[in-house]
């Protein structure tokens, strides 16, 4: 009895490393497009390395590069993408009572809450598998997301103008990519409708860099009409 309880325990873990590296790996692919966006936004291959190193987190390293490369200025630029990492924040209070870390571990493991790591660790249904899943998928994902950032950078430079190889759009593709599964609900899809058509909107008239800052109005004004219509109906 015992014998077979360790085999189902050793075949639960290796289905979620699996499950993990195939996150890790999948996403960590996209750190070449990162390095070849923010090394034709003008940066240069030790700064992107370092924002990909330091701030490990896609969705914000996409629209600081994104804000820069259309002209903005670093505080607008990192203002953007402050505002998209503080969903971090609130991964990391699950995910604290989740894996329940030592605190010695927990300055470390910070750096991993991400998505991605959200998502595999809040997916498993024990304390043990939670923990495999976050540490197997942040390391996976943090090594390749790097590696591949300093080719897509080397490789940025090589080329040189990535516009005329039309690479100045694998960043925005990418950012869609990993933005549209978290679109569940309706009211999530109404938020991200409502943020492309007043960053979009908004593009020609305001400074760059400014329109992303705006678009961050659009969940409040959604949860506003939400709320109002339910007040209504009751």
């Amino acid at each position: 009895m015992v014998d077979q309880t360790v085999v189902v325990d050793t075949r639960g873990d290796a289905r979620v490393v699996r499950d993990a590296l195939g996150v890790g790996v999948a996403v960590g692919l996209s750190g070449f497009a990162f390095g070849v966006t923010s090394a034709g936004s003008g940066l240069t291959v030790w700064q992107t390395c370092a924002l990909s190193l330091l701030v490990f987190t896609g969705a914000s390293q996409f629209a600081l590069v994104g804000a820069l490369a259309g002209g903005g200025g670093w505080l607008a630029a990192s203002a953007g993408a402050l505002f998209l990492g503080v969903r971090n924040a609130f991964y990391g209070l699950r995910l604290s009572q989740v894996l329940s870390l030592p605190r010695g571990v927990r300055p470390f493991a910070a750096q991993w809450v991400i998505d991605e790591t959200a998502a595999v660790a809040l997916a498993q249904p024990s304390r043990r598998s939670a923990r495999i899943g976050f540490v197997v998928t942040g390391l996976s994902l943090y090594v390749l997301w790097n590696v591949t950032t300093l080719v897509g950078a080397l490789g940025a430079e090589a080329i040189g103008d990535t516009e005329a190889w039309g690479l100045d759009a694998a960043g925005p593709a990418v950012f869609l990519a990993l933005l549209a599964p978290m679109l569940r609900s309706g009211a999530e899809r109404a938020v991200a409708g409502l943020a492309v058509v007043l960053g979009l909107g908004l593009l020609p008239v305001l400074p760059a860099g400014v329109p992303v800052l705006v678009s961050a109005l659009a969940a409040p004004v959604v949860l506003w009409a939400r709320g109002r219509r339910g007040g209504e109906d009751r």
